[in-house]
């Protein structure tokens, strides 16, 4: 398969959308950030609390990792397009191949940074439950489980 200019363009959308979403999700959970930081400050200081900073602080580094390897990506990709131009055919393709890869390493960082967060909210909608049965609705339901 020859390698033309148009193969490595056709990335350029979807690293650029990627991004995008990374973005997002970098925004997300800066504000995230912010009002933890809050919560933090007006409450006395509990290990629920300090569970939750250490994830978010692994979910940014997750983040900034998932934007460098989709950054290297795209520069890999230009570089490709680049040394098509200059009819460098085997460093265009080594270079198309390793953008190819960061991207995939920047998709599985996604997914896992993914994960980590579904188990957080997990963990937040366990902590809602527990409130919920601590109220009268939760006394009477335990009540007639136990009959």
């Amino acid at each position: 398969m020859e390698l033309t200019v148009n193969i490595p363009a056709l990335l350029f959308p979807a690293i650029s959308l990627i991004m995008l979403a990374y973005t997002n999700r970098f925004l997300a959970l800066a504000a995230l950030v912010r009002s933890l930081k809050a919560k933090y400050e007006e409450t006395e200081r509990n290990i629920g609390l300090q569970n939750q900073i250490k994830n978010l602080r692994y979910r940014l580094r997750l983040i900034k990792n998932m934007q460098a390897f989709g950054v290297l990506s795209f520069c890999l990709c230009l570089f490709c397009m680049f040394f098509i131009y200059l009819e460098w055919n085997v460093m265009a393709e080594i270079l198309f191949a390793l953008s190819l890869i960061f991207f995939m390493i920047s998709l599985i960082i996604s997914l896992i940074e993914i994960q980590i967060s579904t188990k957080a909210l997990e963990l937040e909608l366990s902590t809602l439950e527990e409130l919920e049965e601590e109220s009268l609705g939760g006394f009477i339901k335990k009540k007639f489980k136990k009959e």
